[in-house]
C-alpha cells in the first residue's frame, strides 16, 4: 500500500497528540476556581502546584531530547504519551497541594517529550524548506487544545465533576497510542507505505540549503560540546525570554478572567477559548510566510529572522495594549493578537535546531531550549502572585519587557542561520 504525502499524516498525528497534551495541561487552571474551594487551597498553593509542573518540564525537555536521539521518535512519543496520560488520570485521586504537586510533576516529566520529538520528528519527515510549515502544523495542536478545553472542561465539570474529568481526558491520551504505532512504521528512508517520489522529495530535500557546504560527520555531540557552539545559545536564551509569554495565559489566563472580571468556570468556558484562535491562526501563519519567503529565493537566515521579528513586533505592542484592556471581550481579543505574534515567532525558533544542526544534535539542542524555556516559566510563574495582588497591569508589561531580549538573542547569539560545522 503506497499513500501521497504520507509526510502529513505523521505531523497530523503528532498535531493530534499535542491536542491532547493541551486539553490534559488545561484542565487544572479552567477547573482551579472550584477545586480551591472543594479543598481549600489557594493561588499561591496553585502557584507551587504549576512550578512542580515545570521543574520536570525542565528537566524533561533536555532528558527527553537525549531519549528521542537515542530510542527514536516512534517509541518516544509513546513514553511521553502513556507517562502524562497516566498522570494526568491519577489527578482524579489528588486531596491536597501535594498529591496535585507529585502527579503534576510526573505529567511534566512526559508532555515535555512531545517538543523535542516533534522537531526531530520534523527534521525526518520534512526538507528544509517545509519545516516552518510543519512545526506551525504541529504548533497549532497547542492552540487547538486551548480552543477546545474551556468549553470542554466545562461541559465535562458541569455533567460529571473534576475528579471524572481527570480521569476522562487521561484515558482519551492512551487511546492515541493505537494509531501512532499502525501508521508511524519507521522513517522514510524505508516506510513500506512512502511513494518513491516522496521518499526522493524528502531525502534530498533535507540536505544543507543555501549553498553552504553539508558537513558530512555524522557525529553526535554531547550535550558539553553543544554549549561551545553560540548557535545553541541562539536557541536557549530566545525560549528562555520568549517561551513565558505563552505559559502566562496558558496558567494564568482563567484566573485572570476570574480575578480581574469575577467569571465562573462557564463564563470561562466561553471566552477563554478565543485567544487560542489568534494562536493557531499565527502557528499556520508563521510557517507558511517563512515557506513564501525561502521559494522567493530568500536565504533560509533572512526568512527566519523577519518572520521572528514580525511575529515579536506584534507581540510587544499587544502585550502593552491589553494592561489596560476594560472588558472581558477586548481583553481576550487583545490577547489573541499576542498569542498570533507568539506563534509566528515561535514556531521558527522551534525549526533553528534542525536549520543549525542535523541527525542525533536535533532532538538534544530542542530538548536543551525547551528546559532554558521552563527556567523561564517557573520564575515568571512565581512572580506572578506576587505582582498581581491590586492589579494585573505588571503582568502585561512583564511580557512586553521579555519580548525583545527574546528577538535580540536570535540576532546576537544565532549570527547568520545555516548548518553548523562540527568541530574535529
Amino acid at each position: 500500500m503506497k499513500i501521497k504525502n504520507f509526510r502529513w499524516w505523521i505531523i497530523v498525528l503528532i498535531a493530534i497528540a499535542t491536542v491532547i497534551n493541551y486539553i490534559d495541561r488545561s484542565a487544572l487552571s479552567i477547573m482551579w476556581p472550584n477545586i480551591q474551594k472543594d479543598l481549600d487551597l489557594t493561588k499561591e498553593y496553585y502557584a507551587i502546584i504549576v512550578t512542580m509542573f515545570t521543574i520536570a518540564y525542565a528537566l524533561s525537555q533536555t532528558l527527553s531530547g537525549k531519549l528521542y536521539d537515542w530510542i527514536g521518535t516512534r517509541v518516544g512519543f509513546v513514553v511521553s504519551i502513556v507517562v502524562w496520560s497516566v498522570s494526568v488520570a491519577l489527578h482524579s485521586i489528588a486531596r491536597s497541594v501535594v498529591s496535585f504537586s507529585v502527579f503534576r510533576f510526573f505529567m511534566g516529566l512526559g508532555e515535555a517529550g512531545n517538543w523535542p520529538g516533534s522537531v526531530k520528528s520534523n527534521a525526518e519527515w520534512h526538507p528544509v524548506r517545509e519545516r516552518a510549515l510543519a512545526q506551525g502544523i504541529f504548533n497549532s495542536g497547542a492552540s487547538v487544545g486551548s480552543i477546545i478545553a474551556p468549553p470542554l472542561i466545562a461541559w465535562l465539570y458541569i455533567l460529571f465533576d473534576w475528579q471524572i474529568t481527570f480521569l476522562i481526558i487521561g484515558i482519551v491520551g492512551l487511546i492515541w497510542v493505537i494509531p501512532w504505532l499502525v501508521i508511524n512504521k519507521t522513517q522514510p528512508d524505508d516506510h513500506p507505505w512512502l511513494t518513491e517520489e516522496e521518499r526522493e522529495y524528502i531525502l534530498t530535500g533535507q540536505k544543507a540549503q543555501d549553498g553552504e557546504a553539508e558537513n558530512e560527520s555524522d557525529r553526535v555531540p554531547g550535550w558539553g560540546e553543544l554549549l561551545t557552539y553560540k548557535e545553541t545559545w541562539a536557541v536557549l536564551a530566545s525560549r528562555l525570554f520568549l517561551d513565558p509569554i505563552w505559559w502566562m495565559f496558558v496558567f494564568w489566563l482563567p484566573i485572570y478572567l476570574a480575578d480581574q472580571f469575577g467569571f465562573n468556570i462557564k463564563e470561562i468556558g466561553y471566552f477563554a477559548w478565543v485567544p487560542y484562535v489568534g494562536a493557531a491562526a499565527g502557528s499556520i501563519f508563521g510557517g507558511w510566510l517563512a515557506g513564501v519567503f525561502i521559494n522567493r529565493g530568500w536565504s533560509t537566515d533572512k526568512a527566519r529572522k523577519w518572520t521572528i521579528t514580525f511575529g515579536g513586533v506584534l507581540m510587544l505592542a499587544a502585550l502593552l495594549a491589553t494592561s489596560y484592556a476594560y472588558t472581558p471581550l477586548l481583553a481576550v481579543l487583545l490577547i489573541a493578537v499576542i498569542l498570533f505574534g507568539f506563534q509566528t515567532a515561535i514556531g521558527n525558533i522551534q525549526t533553528l535546531p534542525s536549520d543549525f544542526f542535523k541527525g542525533g544534535a536535533v532532538g538534544s539542542v530542542a530538548g536543551m531550549g525547551g528546559t532554558t524555556a521552563a527556567i523561564g516559566v517557573i520564575i515568571t510563574t512565581n512572580i506572578v502572585p506576587l505582582i498581581t495582588k491590586t492589579s494585573y497591569v505588571p503582568f502585561f508589561v512583564m511580557g512586553a519587557i521579555l519580548v525583545p531580549l527574546g528577538i535580540a538573542a536570535i540576532y546576537l547569539f544565532g549570527g547568520k542561520i545555516k548548518r553548523v560545522r562540527l568541530k574535529a
